[in-house]
């Protein structure tokens, strides 16, 4: 004998689940993130989960992004910038990423995010992606060893030092 399961229940297993995986990609917020020493780090695209063939187009906008950041060398914080980058499929970007106006075109690298944000917003779109609709917030960008960083914030957004 087959036992009906009722729907009321199959809908909350299924909320259930859309909440686990949405909490489960979601990035922490760089207002609310421990103070973590801020270290020079080669700059990195944002990792977003995508659908193979719109999803290449941001893995290649990403890599060029990255590629004309190069090594963000600084001699001066003046020199040091931020690019939002990625698209959240509430809106907004997925994050920041420091650049150096000593050696990065800003006008290539605004055009090259910009067409980013629409591939990913397009793969956002089509795949259904869900986002905790949190804000990420610009923590600015300094420099530090020769390099641009992004400022580490602490609790309550006030900049760390």
């Amino acid at each position: 004998m087959k036992k009906h399961i009722p729907s009321s229940f199959l809908r909350l297993c299924f909320a259930a689940a859309l909440i686990a995986a949405g909490t489960a990609c979601s990035e922490p917020s760089n207002t609310s993130a421990a103070a973590t020493p801020a270290t020079p780090a080669a700059p990195a695209a944002p990792a977003t989960p995508a659908p193979a063939a719109a999803g290449d187009a941001a893995s290649s906008l990403g890599a060029r992004i990255t590629a004309e950041i190069g090594d963000a060398a600084c001699d001066n914080a003046s020199q040091c910038r931020t690019l939002p980058v990625g698209s959240k499929a509430c809106g907004g970007p997925a994050g920041f990423l420091p650049w150096s106006t000593k050696r990065s075109n800003g006008e290539l690298l605004a055009r090259l995010a910009a067409e980013q944000a629409a591939a990913e917003k397009k793969v956002n779109e089509k795949s259904g992606m869900m986002s905790t609709c949190s804000v990420e917030q610009d923590p600015g960008a300094t420099c530090s060893a020769g390099r641009c960083v992004l400022q580490q914030r602490s609790l309550g957004g006030v900049d760390a030092r």
